[in-house]
This record gives C-alpha cells, structure tokens and sequence, in this order.
C-alpha cells in the first residue's frame, strides 16, 4: 500500500515544518522540498510500470513510439512544473510560480505541434 507510505511521509512532514515554522521558518522550504522529493521517490515504481505498459500498448497498436515518448516528456514538464509552483507558492512567490505556469504552457505547447501536425494530416486524410 503506497499510499500509505505516502500519506505518512506527508504527515510527518506536515509536522516538522510546523515545528520548524515556529523556530525557524527559514528551514520550512527546505523540509517541504526533501519531503516533495521523497514522495516522488516512492511512486517512481508505479510510474516506470505505467511507461511500460503503454510502451506495450504502442507497440501492439503500431502508434509511432515517438510520439508516445513526446507525451510523456509533456507529461513530465507538466508535473516538474507543478511541483515547482507549488514549492514556490509555499515560499510565498506566487509571481514566480505564475511564470513557470506559463513558461511550462508554452513548452508543453511547443512540444506538442507534432502530435497536433500529425492529427491534422490524419483528420485531412479522411476528409474528401
């Protein structure tokens, strides 16, 4: 069970940056980012499993596996970029964390022109 690991890592950090808050706060970050890091650490299993299953499926669908490695690279700009707002926004730099959101987007959006570019073909393919 996982997530029981994880929920206990996070109550257990929850508990030191409290007591760190209140002697001293400047160690709060560093605590709330070990513990990010550790949970991230405790579900990378599940997560190489998930990259070979649909590894698998791509293969036995015959989807281009480079698009299928292109979605996972958006997928993880997308959660480093989570786990970095939020780091930010528990510093109390919600203007920098706003900038990543959008510099985040824009490479997600950037990344993901050959995939829309290959739809289109698809879609223009079928159309008479």
């Amino acid at each position: 069970m996982e997530v029981i690991k994880i929920v206990g890592v996070a109550l257990v950090s929850l508990i030191i940056v409290v007591i760190l808050k209140q002697y001293r706060p400047e160690y709060t970050i560093y605590a709330s980012i070990l513990a990010g890091i550790l949970i991230l650490t405790l579900v990378l299993d599940e997560l190489s499993g998930i990259v070979s299953l649909l590894q698998n499926l791509a293969n036995k669908t015959n989807i281009n596996t480079q698009f299928l490695g292109l979605l996972l690279k958006i997928t993880g700009i997308a959660f480093l970029a989570e786990f970095a707002v939020s780091i930010c926004q528990d510093a109390g730099e919600g203007a920098i964390a706003s900038k990543i959101e959008i510099g985040s987007k824009i490479i997600i959006i950037a990344m993901s022109i050959p995939i829309i570019s290959s739809l289109l073909e698809i879609i223009i393919k079928i159309l008479p």
